[in-house]
């Protein structure tokens, strides 16, 4: 098959791969339908993660199960299924509370910028829809499978409730399935900080009543200013970085709540600041194996569109395109077709 492997920062190549193949009762292949390249992807991309040796990239999928092994019984092959980017039994402790991403089986997807995909933990990993759905659904279920999952999760964790205020930090495709997942919660008011002029509309067609285009202590005071000097009940960051964290701790309001779910990098919290700001702070890998069957079916039944995030398709083989595009901002995210 072929399929993606990054070799060095700002390196990345499509080539002829091992196809993959059942390596335990209870995985399953896949043929990929869509995939894409994640905001995630940039971090080694750009020198900020470690690379080591030349390994493949892609944890987004959706596809058609090719086969499976012998205990899984959930999903059967030809079936199109829509999976989590950490994969979960769905059956031991943690999953049982609703943190499938803390699986004491996990194993996080890392091949899946491919033809093929091998899938781990497959029973209680993927969810299949009833037939073929129209390939007009599939890149709003592609961003099912992470980042519409994750911004839901940030969306929870910042308690975003009906009535309320919430402040999005970040306008990539997290950031703006935060916005879908804060309307659908019921926020009232929703702030989007942004600069980027295509993002701040899609941010608005997904739920935004606002745009802030400040940062850092800038964007704090601007929040601060819209809120009537208090801040908002709920922010979500999904950036990941140091910066991003102080301006959504920073952006809530006393007794509200922070959900994190960019990929912490060179982030600090000061304790004794956060014990006197009463702002609560929960985040993590999204626990998205526990929202997929509602999300699925917001998806299909039009409720809602997060395949929107998707402003630039390509080939699966013209995939350093897609991480080069993202990288300079030409694109939210890129949509890749095998």
């Amino acid at each position: 098959m072929r399929g993606t492997l990054i070799y060095a920062p700002g390196d990345v190549r499509f080539e002829t791969l091992q196809d993959p193949k059942i390596l335990h009762p209870t995985d399953a292949v896949i043929r990929t339908a869509v995939t894409c390249v994640c905001g995630s992807d940039l971090w080694p991309y750009r020198g900020a993660e470690a690379i080591g040796d030349p390994h493949p990239m892609g944890h987004e999928y959706v596809g058609f199960v090719e086969e499976v092994g012998a205990e899984v019984t959930s999903v059967k092959p030809g079936q199109f299924v829509v999976g989590s980017f950490a994969t979960s039994d769905n059956n031991c402790a943690n999953c049982r509370n609703g943190f499938q991403s803390n699986c004491l089986n996990r194993e996080f997807m890392s091949t899946c910028q491919a033809d093929y995909v091998r899938i781990p933990n497959a029973q209680g990993t993927l969810v299949a829809t009833d037939g073929v759905p129209g390939e007009r659904f599939w890149p709003g279920l592609l961003a099912v499978s992470d980042v519409m999952g994750t911004g839901w999760w940030a969306a929870e964790a910042a308690e975003v409730k009906p009535g309320s205020t919430a402040v999005v930090v970040g306008d990539g495709a997290v950031g703006l399935c935060g916005v879908i997942a804060a309307k659908e919660l019921g926020a009232e008011r929703i702030i989007a900080m942004s600069r980027h002029e295509s993002r701040q509309k899609l941010a608005r067609e997904f739920g935004a009543t606002d745009i802030v285009t400040e940062r850092g202590d800038d964007g704090v005071a601007r929040v601060k200013e819209m809120t009537g000097g208090i801040g908002a009940d709920s922010v979500l960051e999904c950036v990941g970085t140091a910066e991003a964290m102080q301006q959504a701790l920073h952006s809530a309001r006393p007794g509200g709540s922070v959900g994190f779910v960019g990929v912490p990098h060179e982030v600090a919290i000061d304790g004794q600041e956060l014990f006197f700001s009463h702002v609560g702070l929960r985040g993590g890998p999204a626990p998205v194996r526990r929202y997929l069957p509602d999300l699925i079916d917001r998806v299909l039944s039009g409720r809602i569109d997060p395949g929107k995030v998707f402003d630039l398709t390509l080939p699966l083989d013209q995939v350093a395109e897609g991480y080069e595009a993202m990288d300079e901002r030409r694109a939210i995210k890129a949509l890749l077709k095998p």
